[in-house]
């Protein structure tokens, strides 16, 4: 009775493990960088997307399917801060997008349930996507200045007294 919505809500699965790959990824590279902010980020979003598979799974179990923990694409290798950026701008776009419409077709098959969680999640995705924006807002308002801020910061709190005793 539910198989369409379990076919989305599985494509969702694969789509957010997919992003929580990507974040982490960029997460490991920025803090590598000393751009903590945007580390902290990255990681922040990475594991609300893991909630995300997890609440997509739970609905998938309930509704007596199989969840499927397929990867939809693979991590794309990006370095540069504003790349990174741009990719998950557009990956939380394409998430609300598809999320928007995946609500409409649960909510036209007598699927309340999943239409809300389906809903719930384009307002996330629309909210990582905003800060994402913001941040390359930040990125062209201050130029290299912003990063280059991070990373100071984060070399002044190590030099500070105490903080080897800290790690």
């Amino acid at each position: 009775m539910h198989e369409k919505s379990i076919e989305y809500l599985n494509k969702a699965v694969a789509d957010e493990l997919a992003a929580v790959h990507q974040y982490m990824y960029f997460h490991f590279h920025c803090d590598d960088q000393g751009y903590d902010l945007l580390a902290g980020l990255f990681k922040r979003t990475a594991i609300e997307e893991m909630l995300h598979v997890e609440r997509a799974a739970e609905r998938i179990l309930f509704l007596r399917g199989q969840v499927e923990m397929a990867v939809a694409e693979k991590v794309q290798k990006i370095q540069d801060v504003r790349k990174m950026l741009e990719r998950a701008a557009a990956m939380e776009e394409q998430s609300a997008r598809e999320y928007n419409e995946w609500a409409n077709e649960c909510g036209s098959n007598a699927d309340s349930a999943t239409k809300r969680i389906f809903e719930d999640l384009v307002s996330d995705e629309e909210r990582h996507y905003d800060q994402f924006m913001t941040e390359m807002e930040n990125m062209d308002k201050f130029g290299e200045n912003y990063l280059a801020l991070q990373s100071i910061e984060r070399s002044k709190n190590l030099a500070a007294p105490g903080a080897a005793a800290a790690d």
